[in-house]
């Protein structure tokens, strides 16, 4: 390393683009469609996934970054760009993602879905009796529930909800009172269904589908009867949907965020996605309605969700189509419990989602709910899902007269109203709701249970880096520690107190929180393996996350991987920094593991000469997690464990040569293979693990 001329770390070109690379993980999710060695329904899931992500990416950041633009405030980021640069650049990279969905969606899952006796058949290929039964289904279910509108002065182009299925139509002649509208629309209602199952009476092969997009283009003409329909194309919308609170908002907040719902339906367009063969003239007036560019535009050779096929997944039960079922294993101390507590009292528990089971906390605190010298449970809430047994315990708990206070996060994106209606189910239970701090999205992932034990109160605490949902406990790969640790429970109680009443935080002794302390312990932790590697001792980082952002801790990074300390990386998806820089960052490599389930674990070890540190956390290394969230840090003391996690959370991953993705200098990935060695695949390999565990 040369040391004659100090580099300016916070240079542009050491930073990639936040938007392009949160794009690039798209595409490493698009790729497992394309695997032939997948199960075919999923790698129909996985397409599905890839539209819902790009959904989501121009419903939050393209919105935001186009706000920035119109209102003059984006400032360049770390890598250079200004927001109108960045626009130019996600426009030509989305519209490459986008043919390349719909690209494997004709050449590669269609196709493989016949060959497994699977068909989606298009209108060209209904033979007469498919014919005759859909035309019968049309008229009973579909043309009861549509309401076409004739734009004339009378009635003006409709409003669109954001991701509708839409259809504009090209008319000739006039109605009954003589009216001439050359353009109409159609909004297909939500409840339809957007992939429709042929009866076995009607079908040719074993399952057969039609879209409803084409049943509607069929039969365009008997909406507009004695018109003649000229043509009828299919579109979407998409509008911002972000949701923000000024600190002004703060009245009721429940009350706030339900009224601020409903505008995410009709929020600024973003997106225009239109059917491929549409007229140009018909696209231009669709643009001046939205106010949109024509970069804005992505014509499609197909459904314009193709999130809507995901239909044909839940209906097909054809085992080989899938991956094959697992149990989640019990943890073994658990299985043999009676008493939980008494468990814990004896040793820590570590749950490793999804590979063990996630009942062990639901039983928890419904053991705590039935206990009679439990007085208190507190918990923070941000995912749970439908009917989530979570909060069904928390609620049994409260009408069994425990002390109940939970923290909802009501602005969990795309989860407002399920946590609002969890907060009021909560409320009638009798517990006690709180929703945070205003300007602070509370991330954490904390239950404590205080419960008299003899003459004193001993606090239980479970500690995770995944969200209370058992769904996802299934599909996110996610660690959670219970212990009853005294400096690490009342840690956390003072994080609560924090949480739900007034004053400034005290001082932790065990567990690192944003947004006060957990930014600088990372960057001291970094910087002590920095300060080894100069000294000439051993030195090592290795770190799991969801994303990687914040542009002082990759300085930090920087400066490590210059004094020697070796990187390693496992960032599922956007990573901002450009590793194999010479004499920048040749010593850190990323990689980003895609696979059956998604990766959400964080875990930070450090070298520390030998004595490994390693901490499990809510957060990502990105500015909203460090500064703008309340999260915890928490250690992992007990060295059986530390070796455990090391071992399956990130050795095992490093070694992975069949799901990883190896981030390149100039931000692509490439995949990695075996080549000459033993072909190694992380999660199959803790399958195996805990299935014989």
């Amino acid at each position: 390393m040369s040391t004659s001329t100090e580099p300016d770390l916070r240079s542009p070109k050491f930073y990639l683009n936040r938007e392009l690379s949160l794009l690039e993980f798209n595409r490493r999710v698009l790729a497992q469609a394309r695997d032939a060695e997948i199960p075919l329904l999923e790698r129909l899931f996985y397409l599905c996934i890839a539209s819902s992500n790009m959904d989501e990416f121009f419903e939050i950041r393209v919105a935001g970054i186009k706000q920035q633009v119109e209102y003059g405030t984006g400032q360049r980021g770390p890598d250079g760009l200004s927001p109108s640069e960045q626009l130019n650049k996600i426009s030509k990279t989305a519209h490459q993602l986008v043919a390349e969905q719909y690209e494997v969606l004709n050449e590669h899952i269609l196709p493989a879905l016949a060959q497994g006796g699977i068909h989606i058949l298009l209108s060209k290929d209904w033979n007469q009796k498919q014919k005759d039964w859909i035309k019968n289904y049309f008229n009973r279910e579909l043309l009861p529930v549509l309401s076409p509108v004739g734009l004339d002065p009378a009635h003006p182009f409709p409003q669109v909800l954001n991701k509708s299925l839409n259809f504009i139509v090209t008319l000739e002649g006039k109605d009954a009172f003589g009216r001439n509208s050359a353009v109409a629309i159609v909004q297909a209602p939500r409840a339809l269904p957007r992939l429709i199952q042929l009866p076995a009476s009607g079908a040719s092969h074993k399952y057969d589908f039609v879209f409803l997009s084409s049943v509607i283009y069929r039969h365009a003409g008997d909406i507009f009867p004695g018109m003649k329909v000229t043509g009828c194309y299919q579109f979407r919308v998409t509008r911002n949907a972000d949701l923000t609170l000024q600190q002004e908002d703060a009245g009721d907040l429940l009350h706030i965020v339900e009224g601020k719902l409903p505008t995410r339906r009709f929020a600024n367009a973003v997106r225009l996605e239109v059917q491929q063969d549409c007229p140009q003239d018909m696209i231009e007036f669709l643009l001046r309605k939205f106010s949109l560019q024509h970069e804005d535009v992505y014509q499609v050779n197909g459904p314009v969700n193709l999130h809507r096929l995901l239909a044909v997944r839940d209906v097909v039960k054809e085992p080989k189509l899938h991956f094959p079922p697992f149990n989640p294993s019990l943890n073994s101390r658990v299985a043999k419990s009676v008493d939980l507590f008494e468990t814990i009292r004896k040793d820590d528990i570590l749950l490793h989602h999804p590979f063990q089971s996630f009942n062990v906390v639901v039983d928890l605190i419904r053991q705590a709910a039935a206990d009679p010298d439990v007085l208190v449970i507190k918990q923070t809430l941000y995912r749970t899902g439908d009917d989530s047994s979570v909060v069904n315990a928390l609620i049994e708990a409260a009408k069994a007269g425990k002390e109940v206070t939970v923290v909802v996060e009501l602005l969990a994106r795309f989860d407002e109203e399920d946590n609002i209606e969890l907060a009021n189910d909560l409320q009638l239970a009798g517990a006690h709701v709180s929703y945070g701090v205003v300007g602070h999205k509370t991330h954490a992932k904390m239950l404590l249970i205080v419960r008299r034990e003899g003459k004193h109160l001993k606090r239980y605490v479970h500690l995770g880096t995944g969200n209370y949902h058992a769904g996802t406990a299934r599909l996110y790969t996610d660690y959670g520690l219970i212990t009853c640790d005294t400096a690490l429970t009342e840690d956390v109680q003072k994080v609560f107190q924090q949480l739900t009443a007034m004053g400034k935080p005290g001082k932790m002794k065990k567990i690192f929180e944003a947004p006060f302390t957990l930014h600088k312990a990372m960057l001291d932790l970094i910087d002590r393996e920095t300060e080894s590697a100069l000294k000439g001792k051993p030195a090592r980082i290795i770190a799991k996350m969801n994303a990687l952002v914040e542009p002082s801790i990759i300085e930090a990074l920087y400066r490590a991987s210059r004094a020697g300390v070796r990187v390693d990386l496992i960032v599922r998806g956007i990573c901002c920094l450009r590793p194999g820089i010479k004499d920048i960052s040749d010593n850190i490599h990323v990689r980003s593991i895609v696979g059956r389930f998604l990766e959400h674990t964080r875990l930070y070890c450090f070298h520390n000469e030998g004595d490994y540190q390693l901490y499990g956390s809510s957060a990502d290394w990105m500015d909203r997690n460090f500064f703008r969230r309340v999260e915890v840090c928490f250690p992992i003391e007990d060295k059986r464990m530390r070796k455990k996690i090391l071992e399956e959370g990130l050795l095992n991953y490093l070694a992975d040569n069949t799901q990883s993705w190896l981030l390149q200098s100039d931000g692509t990935y490439r995949h990695s293979t075996p080549n000459q060695n033993k072909p190694r695949n992380a999660q199959q390999t803790l399958l195996e693990h805990y299935a014989s565990a």
